[in-house]
């Protein structure tokens, strides 16, 4: 048997080093590194070729009977999970303190409770009186919901093992939970995936369906491990800002449904409320008559969401460097969108300070936003505005061409419904085929300096 070793595991990412160091080589933060010691390593001749137990093999093709999906009473909640909870699987969901993680899940809970289903909720950060107290607020105090604060994973599945199973499991969070097989705090790396270990395998031996709420680092991901994220079944994201009244549900990784699912909602003084339509929420109190303004279909998994593009540009009379600020998009895009505009169209915007705003705080990952955003800052520039009824999409290369974008149809559909007519897109998206199905009047444009010309009157 060799002899034990020392190793030192970063508590932000999990990754390995033989000796401490003050930053993390992977990850880059600072004074993580807590020594462990690492596992024994055997011999060759130990291996696992015998000695075990046959398992049981199954042909992929044989009729079974799939999981259920189970309704939380939420209808975005349930689009974003891809039509429900399924059956002995495990969730994941991350967000940024006090974003309504746990208003969420007590709202399900509560909905899922009042339809008859057994549900347990284990707060490892609340007391159950602090938990009563929310629910009291939200109106929620009738729920028949068990309530227990705990952190001993041990003590919690001996309890669990020991009532009938229950239909779902809510641990808030992850990251205080205990496991007395490992050493080490509460919300270490081998804490954190020892814990949820133990919470998935009970998740799948009796079909509960397990929600672990996980802290997030102040770059936006799920604090601890990387690998917790490859055990669960579904990671969800829980995003939005404080001064913003909106909150989107992401799905990041799903395996039982399309990833990139959105639902969206609304921070009230009762909890959360569910936005059935987002669009007219991104769009409220709009003057379609005001330059520098463009109305984006984004797509959002299958949903399109209509959101309004806001650029503004001012002219630097010294030698400065003009600043390029960015919110919602990303400032790289912003850069290439920027010199495409000047090296092809002819646009001058070196001397003139760019300020770029996706309007209610969304956030735009969508590549077919290059086309709105160029028109936005031709708009802002020329001082002549876009036009009322109008929406623009479209991928721009370096060249200055338009490229094609995905689902065309489905943005110009969602856009009639909300009453726009007409639509700026690239050539390829042709009027019979998309135009024609939604009833939109649409103008295209091979090149970008086409719509330079027209937007500026060239023509």
């Amino acid at each position: 048997m060799a002899k034990p070793r020392k190793t030192y595991v970063c508590q932000a990412c999990g990754s390995v080093a033989t000796r401490w160091q003050g930053q993390c080589a992977d990850c880059g933060e600072w004074n993580t590194l807590v020594e462990q010691s690492a596992p024994t390593a055997f011999s060759a001749r130990h291996d696992l070729q015998t000695g075990g137990h046959r398992i049981a093999l199954s042909r992929l093709d044989s009729a079974v009977a799939l999981p259920p999906r189970i309704p939380t009473g939420i209808a975005e909640f349930d689009r974003a999970l891809g039509g429900g909870l399924v059956a002995g699987s495990a969730v994941l969901m991350g967000g940024d303190p006090g974003i309504g993680k746990s208003t969420l899940l007590l709202q399900a809970s509560a909905n899922m409770a009042k339809a008859g289903n057994h549900i347990v909720y284990i707060s490892g950060e609340e007391a159950a009186d602090q938990v009563r107290l929310r629910a009291l607020r939200l109106g929620l105090a009738d729920a028949p919901i068990d309530l227990a604060s705990a952190t001993s994973v041990r003590d919690i599945l001996t309890t669990l093992r020991a009532m009938p199973t229950p239909v779902m499991l809510v641990i808030d969070s992850i990251q205080t939970m205990h496991s007395d097989l490992i050493e080490g705090a509460p919300g270490t790396v081998s804490q954190v995936r020892a814990s949820a270990q133990e919470l998935i395998r009970f998740a799948k031996d009796t079909g509960c369906a397990v929600i672990l709420v996980g802290h997030v680092t102040k770059d936006g991901s799920i604090a601890g491990p990387r690998v917790l994220e490859h055990m669960v079944d579904t990671v969800m994201s829980f995003e939005g800002e404080r001064s913003h009244q909106y909150r989107i549900l992401r799905s990041i990784k799903n395996r039982f449904g399309a990833t990139d699912e959105i639902g969206v909602f609304a921070m009230e003084e009762e909890g959360l409320s569910e936005v059935g339509n987002p669009s007219s929420l991104f769009l409220s109190d709009r003057d379609a008559q005001m330059p520098g303004t463009s109305v984006f279909p984004a797509l959002e998994g299958t949903r399109p969401v209509l959101v309004e593009i806001q650029a503004l540009t001012v002219r630097l009379s010294s030698g400065a460097t003009p600043r390029r600020a960015v919110v919602g998009w990303d400032s790289g895009r912003l850069a290439m969108v920027l010199a495409v505009l000047e090296a092809r169209c002819g646009l001058s915007f070196s001397t003139a300070e760019v300020y770029l705003n996706i309007a209610g705080g969304y956030r735009l990952s969508d590549p077919a936003a290059d086309l709105a955003v160029a028109a936005a800052l031709i708009s802002a520039l020329s001082e002549h505005p876009i036009g009322a009824g109008t929406i623009v999409f479209g991928e721009l290369s370096l060249s200055g061409e338009l490229r094609p974008v995905a689902h065309a149809g489905l943005r110009l559909r969602e856009a009639a419904k909300l009453g726009f007519e007409k639509a700026l897109v690239p050539a390829s998206v042709t009027a019979k085929g998309a135009g024609e199905s939604s009833g939109m009047r649409l103008t295209s444009y091979a090149r970008l300096a086409n719509l330079v010309d027209q937007l500026l009157g060239r023509n």
